[in-house]
């Protein structure tokens, strides 16, 4: 069976940002890191700049995995962007924060200082985090033919991380041909009204496996 893996949407803002900027306030975005190990964060994911604004509330979300039971350790920063260039070095920092995907999805709304170092607040600064949860549903496929065919799509469980959904019922035959022995696979998706939907995980087995469970 694959690791137990969702995605999640991150919704960032944040409050008494320092003014880096003179006479005007900063044009804040938050940029999300994670760390890869072995001292490295590899970056999953930049906001929208906001203008002029010390208490930002972010519109674009920050999509990445959820890894249940896997500690998954994240990097905020927040910088004030005053040119066009994608580099962040030549950028005013105006505060980071460290904390762990597991914290986020446990509290559902977590908010934590800013600091632009350690042991340095970044003023009154901090940052909260909003987690939106995905819209999981189940597809069976059997093999045959050299081909998947669906044979079952489930019922789509809204703004979820722990589904559990309804029991169903599939006559054998179509289910795997009669034959208990016949490969299943199963996917698990967010749903996306446009169509669009997002693959969260395949695992395979078979009516065999499954009776024996």
């Amino acid at each position: 069976m694959a690791h137990c893996v969702t995605l999640v949407q991150l919704s960032i803002s944040c409050d008494h940002l320092i003014d880096k900027d003179i006479g005007s306030k900063s044009d804040p975005l938050c940029v999300l890191l994670q760390d890869v190990g072995g001292g490295s964060w590899a970056e999953l994911g930049r906001t929208e700049r906001v203008r002029n604004c010390s208490s930002p509330e972010f519109s674009k979300t920050l999509q990445l995995e959820y890894r249940f039971e896997t500690v998954q350790k994240l990097r905020f920063g927040i910088y004030d962007i005053d040119n066009k260039t994608p580099e962040l070095r030549d950028d005013d920092f105006l505060g980071g924060a460290e904390c762990s995907l597991g914290q986020i999805v446990s509290s559902q709304v977590l908010t934590l200082p800013l600091m632009l170092k350690p042991g340095k607040p970044a003023g009154r600064g901090t940052i909260t985090d909003f987690l939106g949860k995905s819209d999981p549903f189940l597809e069976f496929f059997r093999q045959g033919d050299g081909k998947w065919h669906l044979v079952y799509r489930s019922e789509v469980i809204k703004n979820n991380l722990n589904p559990t959904w309804k029991r169903f019922s599939v006559p054998v035959q179509h289910f795997c041909g009669g034959n208990p022995s016949t490969p299943i696979q199963v996917q698990c998706s967010d749903y996306d009204s446009d169509g669009s939907h997002d693959l969260i995980g395949t695992f395979h087995t078979s009516l065999a496996q499954l009776q024996a469970v």
